[in-house]
């Protein structure tokens, strides 16, 4: 009975841990990762990006920014994806943060 009552107290302090955290407007571990990363104003231009700026953007680390910065030059920014560089859904979270413009020969 008395574990009982123990796990029931237990379960009511979680429950209002979590409910204070949610009405005091604290964000998740998650949320605030997210938005440590400063997102880029405009378009990245990913045949000049450097290495700071690539691993900027969202679900970017070293290892899809040292593919991206080999496979360059990119015509169309979509070349990421389709030269199998990163996978469909990494581009998709970034194809509207990038650009490729045409490097002069």
């Amino acid at each position: 009975m008395r574990l009982l009552r123990t796990l029931v107290l237990l379960a009511l302090g979680v429950a209002l841990n979590l409910a204070c955290a949610q009405a005091s407007g604290q964000v998740s571990f998650e949320q605030q990762l997210a938005h440590s990363r400063q997102l880029p104003s405009e378009p990245l231009d990913i045949n000049t990006a450097t290495q700071h700026q690539l691993n900027a953007l969202p679900g970017f680390g070293p290892a899809y920014t040292r593919r991206v910065i080999a496979g360059r030059p990119y015509t169309a920014k979509n070349q990421l994806a389709t030269r199998g560089v990163i996978p469909q859904g990494a581009y998709e979270r970034i194809s509207d943060l990038i650009v490729a413009h045409r490097v002069a020969k």
